[in-house]
């Protein structure tokens, strides 16, 4: 029997993601120090640290700010709250695969546990990871070693072994289906799968009195987390693509007629290499390398040999255009062809058309007449079996109403169209972005793994910090009026980390933490 989310509780983390997991396993008590036994090579930061070592209630301002004259290599694109948390727990970065020294200990404060409930609609743990929108292949690699893809608690080194039965290669990346498997089983493996609540859509989140009111589940809470992303839903074609959208995807079996793939980054890569050995690809993708160039351009040969194969195969169909084969331009011969190259035969089965637009589509049940335009050249029709539209991925903040999304986004353009680039300014000064409403994740604009850790570590401190003490020994409890509930309160729906019991009590406003918030970590 699927368990039901309480009516109440402290904290709600919307979304199930890397970054609500992370938060999860804070609240839960487990409290990130920094390991002075362990000092981070950066003599600086180590001397700033070794005096304050709960991470929880660091100033990350002091922390960090010489971290742009300094002679070690600090990320000067990400947020600095994500910097310093992931260099404190990986202080090599990716070049450490073999000692994978880290600075952070982790002690378990059941003191400082917060009531929580970590809610997302995916089936399982892990966001994106557990979705598959576009139909691409579970082995295709994720971008991260696997170093870099690690939770607190249970690495996923730990989890390849006991899938494998062997250790994970040095600098290996993982497929996404191993990926997605980790996330999985972490909340389990750390004990923190009493606040998760999968296959839950909540919507309708205002504020109410001086915390929250969620409408979809009569939930209230005091603190609101949004780890939802900006990766929760494809971009749609515009009216005249609906058609194609109706065509099944590529199959073994059923693969007569072409693909058509329309897009330029990773997503678009992914549907190609997915596709079958046989299948005949048309693909339309922006091509201008000099001002808004493919993410796959930066993709390294030996790092990431696929993304650079498909980025190569791009390249040579716009090279070989019109206008490149007047000017006498040709691409250089591959002496050694790449793995990439041996997996089907490019020459016969793709065909990279860049620049170029879907003028009208002509339905026919199964296949579909597309006609298309390269600039000003005459139109030419293409017959397709198959259509992928993979232009990006956006998040939303659908779930909130009207007046608490204006208060995190006052830009009602952005509202459904959510990037990491949304909300990017609003995070300068730290990630509670509005009163008791913080982000994490991909929605600060840094979206690896990697730095997730920071946002969190900060809105966990922040909580932790805000809750109100229990005094003299009293034991406290605090009610609200839940609307539509005929004026009666409810305890809090968790008064442990394990309690989900329900009561009602006379209404009356008391503390929101039953537990004591002082810091009571003993180093060892």
């Amino acid at each position: 029997m699927a368990r039901q989310l309480p009516h109440q509780a402290d904290v709600v983390i919307v979304g199930t993601g890397p970054s609500a997991l992370i938060l999860s396993y804070i609240l839960h008590g487990n409290v990130p120090i920094y390991d002075v036994k362990s000092p981070h090579p950066d003599p600086i930061l180590h001397s700033k640290l070794k005096n304050h070592v709960d991470l929880l209630t660091a100033d990350v301002d002091h922390l960090t700010e010489h971290f742009y004259g300094s002679r070690f290599s600090y990320s000067t694109q990400a947020l600095p709250v994500n910097v310093l948390l992931d260099t404190l727990v990986r202080p090599y970065g990716e070049t450490d695969e073999a000692e994978r020294k880290t600075c952070v200990k982790w002690l378990h404060d059941p003191s400082r546990a917060v009531p929580h409930v970590v809610v997302g609609k995916t089936t399982h743990t892990g966001g994106q990871w557990a979705d598959n929108p576009v139909k691409a292949s579970w082995d295709i690699a994720a971008l991260s070693y696997a170093g870099m893809l690690s939770l607190p608690g249970y690495s996923f080194e730990e989890y390849y072994y006991s899938v494998h039965g062997e250790r994970a290669p040095f600098y290996l990346r993982p497929t996404r289906r191993d990926v997605a498997g980790y996330l999985a089983r972490y909340p389990e493996v750390v004990g923190i799968s009493d606040a998760i609540f999968s296959n839950e859509a909540l919507s309708g989140i205002s504020r109410y009195l001086d915390g929250f009111y969620i409408t979809s589940h009569q939930l209230v809470c005091k603190y609101l987390v949004l780890a939802s992303g900006t990766f929760t839903k494809l971009m749609p074609p515009r009216p005249l693509l609906q058609p194609l959208m109706e065509l099944r995807p590529p199959t073994p079996a059923a693969s007569k007629e072409p693909l058509l793939v329309v897009g330029s980054g990773f997503t678009a890569a992914d549907v190609i290499l997915s596709a079958p050995r046989d299948q005949k690809i048309v693909h339309i993708y922006k091509w201008a390398p000099s001002t808004n160039p493919s993410p796959l351009r930066a993709c390294h040969q030996d790092s990431y040999p696929e993304y650079a194969g498909v980025y190569r195969k791009m390249k040579i169909a716009a090279l070989t255009s019109k206008k490149a084969e007047a000017e006498g331009r040709r691409p250089s011969a591959h002496r050694h062809p790449s793995q990439l190259d041996l997996c089907r035969d490019w020459n016969t089965s793709y065909e990279g058309l860049p620049n170029t637009a879907i003028v009208d589509v002509d339905s026919h049940g199964d296949y579909a007449m597309v006609t298309l335009q390269t600039g000003d050249k005459p139109p030419f029709q293409r017959k397709v079996g198959s259509f992928a539209y993979v232009v990006g991925r956006r998040g939303s903040l659908g779930h909130l109403s009207t007046s608490l999304r204006q208060e995190v986004c006052p830009d009602a353009t952005e509202w459904s169209n959510v990037t990491g680039a949304t909300l990017r300014e609003r995070v300068s000064e730290g990630t509670e972005i509005v009163p008791s409403v913080f982000i994490t994740g991909s929605l600060t604009g840094d979206s690896l793994i990697r730095f997730a850790y920071g946002a969190c570590a900060y809105a966990a401190g922040k909580i932790m910090a805000q809750q109100v003490h229990q005094s003299d020994g009293e034991e406290h409890s605090f009610t609200w009026k839940v609307p539509g509930r005929n004026g009666r309160g409810y305890v809090p729906a968790m008064n442990g980390l394990q309690g989900h019991e329900v009561r009602f009590i006379p209404e009356h406003r008391l503390p929101l933490d039953r537990r004591k918030s002082e810091i009571c970590v003993q180093g060892s």
